[in-house]
């Protein structure tokens, strides 16, 4: 299955820089030690520290070719966390825009080792904190446009669920496949006894031979199934259908692939 985005390459990058900023000016001023809903122990400071963090360590890793041992992993003497994730983010975007996103370059999912898949990757890790800092100061979520939503559903099944827990050797109580359906866009979510996978759908038609082994189905707009399966939403915020049992075994292996 191929990892590339489903979202425009080049918009990628605007949504990284311009998300970043707004989690930046989100939390410039604010009390750090606010908790983030839906994330138990993740405070406001920890999270624009782990985002600042994040864009370092993806930097240092593009720049070595491999995965990093040390990066600055929190703002230096005199740096608020505004400016810790501005200057991040600044510098990370650089050297994205440097390379075309079909270059070659060293990532941790071989479904896509590109430039394209850090851009991607870096877009939605700020999508999703900007998310979270905004509903701990309890001011309106910014809305996600449905193609960015649709893109950010494939890239937590398809890499945490699928390729994060297949490394870590998860696997399943019980045997269960899950339809994901979204934005015209379809994903098969598949746990047995002997490991996990999930997997896009052409188009959004399952074929006859899958249809018969699915047990659920989760679907709603593009923006509640991305936060819902990020585990920012609850339940409600979507609509699930056939096997309960399934669905939930789906969403708590989803906490341990997104921790």
């Amino acid at each position: 299955m191929s990892g590339k985005a489903l979202f425009d390459q080049a918009r990628l990058l605007d949504v990284l820089e311009i998300e970043a900023t707004v989690l930046a000016e989100t939390v410039d001023g604010a009390r750090e030690d606010l908790r983030i809903p839906n994330c138990p122990g993740l405070t406001v400071g920890e999270t624009a520290r782990h985002v600042g963090s994040v864009y370092r360590m993806a930097l240092e890793w593009m720049r070595t070719g491999d995965a990093p041992e040390t990066w600055q992993r929190q703002p230096g003497p005199f740096q608020s966390s505004r400016d810790y994730v501005i200057s991040g983010v600044r510098e990370l975007v650089d050297e994205l825009a440097r390379h075309d996103p079909a270059e070659p370059c060293s990532t941790w999912w071989a479904a896509d080792s590109t430039y394209g898949f850090w851009r991607r990757r870096m877009a939605h890790e700020t999508v999703v904190h900007r998310m979270d800092v905004q509903a701990a100061l309890d001011r309106p979520v910014g809305e996600i446009a449905d193609d960015l939503a649709v893109d950010g559903v494939d890239e937590v099944l398809t890499l945490w669920f699928g390729h994060r827990l297949t490394v870590q050797g998860v696997v399943g109580a019980r045997d269960g496949t899950v339809a994901v359906r979204t934005g015209g866009r379809a994903w098969l979510v598949r746990v047995t006894t002997g490991g996990v996978g999930a997997w896009r759908v052409p188009g959004s038609d399952i074929d006859r031979a899958d249809i018969g082994r699915i047990d659920a189905e989760v679907t709603g707009p593009p923006a509640n199934v991305y936060r819902y399966l990020w585990g920012r939403l609850g339940e409600r915020a979507v609509t699930r259908e056939g096997d309960f049992d399934a669905i939930n075994q789906m969403w708590a292996l989803m906490r341990l692939a997104t921790r």
